[in-house]
């Protein structure tokens, strides 16, 4: 089995300690995380040979992201050492009918700064077997977006499986933006990885039947969301996770995947949030570990959703859960139950 390369931007994590609000804190703890980083620990706890690619400068505060990946047993031989800055994210946690508050201080940062020349892909897709971006890179700049096409077309050439979170976040681009650059990478996608906004946010193709403010999720309209996306773009496989948010603290969580044939629903989760950020990236990293270890949809689909819950429980953006652990919850054990 060959090396998972991830390809992002982990930024430096500042956020107030419990559910103080940004007006009221006097210290904040840091931490580090995003999207394809998240998905690259998920990988390595699961003993998988994952890598990370990014650019970070050669200072200290870069320095100490590289670690902490390095801590985690992520493969970060790929990252580029250069630029100015670490990009920053701010997070107020919500509670009951409060929403979570992110504020991102990004702009300028090291990989949205990259230029094409940094990055030598048939160098890094050497000894791989998998792709892993989300929507967010290409968001960060014109030039990181270019970065990302030239990833996909290399890592397609070569037969490497290619899968995306779509991931949009509405802070970084528009729309419009995100639907052009979106779909001159969707080509080069087989396996699409959405929640329940996304493929409308960014293809306008809504699921009918759904209001995700109240929580009500139609299962036949997800059908058509991941019917019409694999139909427009040659995906081999949609997975969308489905949350309903009951309020900040309590959420339902599961998801659907689609083989280009058939339907898979998992079982739904009553989530009590310790900390929902990196949530969706543990599903990914959950639907590529079951997909490479040759699990069946369904199995896989369960491992993934049952991964994701579990990291709803863990503080920071990694999700810090065993093989074990996941299949136990996914075999039905969710009792929480001390282990003795």
């Amino acid at each position: 089995m060959g090396k998972i390369i991830t390809f992002g931007e982990i930024m430096l994590r500042l956020a107030p300690k419990g559910y103080y609000r940004f007006l009221q804190s006097a210290s904040y703890g840091a931490t580090y995380g995003g999207g394809e980083a998240n998905v690259a620990v998920s990988l390595a706890n699961f003993g998988m040979d994952a890598a990370f690619v990014t650019k970070l400068p050669a200072h200290d505060i870069g320095q100490a992201g590289v670690n902490k990946l390095r801590e985690v047993g992520v493969d970060v031989s790929f990252i580029v050492r250069g630029g100015k800055r670490v990009g920053i994210y701010f997070l107020e946690k919500g509670a009951s009918q409060r929403p979570s508050k992110v504020i991102y201080d990004r702009a300028g940062s090291a990989i949205a700064e990259a230029t094409a020349s940094d990055f030598d892909w048939n160098r890094i897709f050497a000894d791989a077997s998998w792709f892993h971006f989300t929507g967010i890179t290409p968001a960060l700049s014109d030039n990181a977006a270019a970065i990302c096409l030239e990833a996909c077309k290399t890592a397609t050439a070569k037969g490497v499986t290619v899968s995306c979170d779509l991931n949009y976040r509405k802070n970084l681009w528009s729309k419009d933006k995100a639907r052009e650059v979106m779909a001159s990478l969707m080509p080069f996608v087989d396996v699409c990885i959405a929640n329940e906004e996304d493929a409308s946010d960014v293809f306008g193709i809504k699921a009918s039947d759904t209001d995700i403010s109240t929580g009500k999720i139609s299962h036949e309209g997800y059908k058509e969301v991941a019917k019409t996306l694999a139909s427009r773009f040659g995906f081999k496989k949609v997975a969308i996770t489905l949350r309903e948010s009951l309020s900040a603290n309590d959420n339902n969580w599961a998801a659907m995947l689609y083989d280009g044939a058939d339907f898979f629903f998992s079982k739904k989760y009553a989530v009590r949030i310790v900390d929902r950020v990196g949530g969706g990236d543990s599903f990914g990293g959950g639907l590529i570990y079951g997909m490479l270890q040759g699990y069946s949809s369904q199995e896989t689909l369960e491992f993934a959703v049952a991964a994701s819950c579990l990291k709803h429980s863990i503080e920071g953006d990694f999700n810090c859960v065993s093989v074990g652990e996941v299949k136990k919850l996914a075999q039905g054990d969710g009792s929480g139950r001390v282990q003795r």
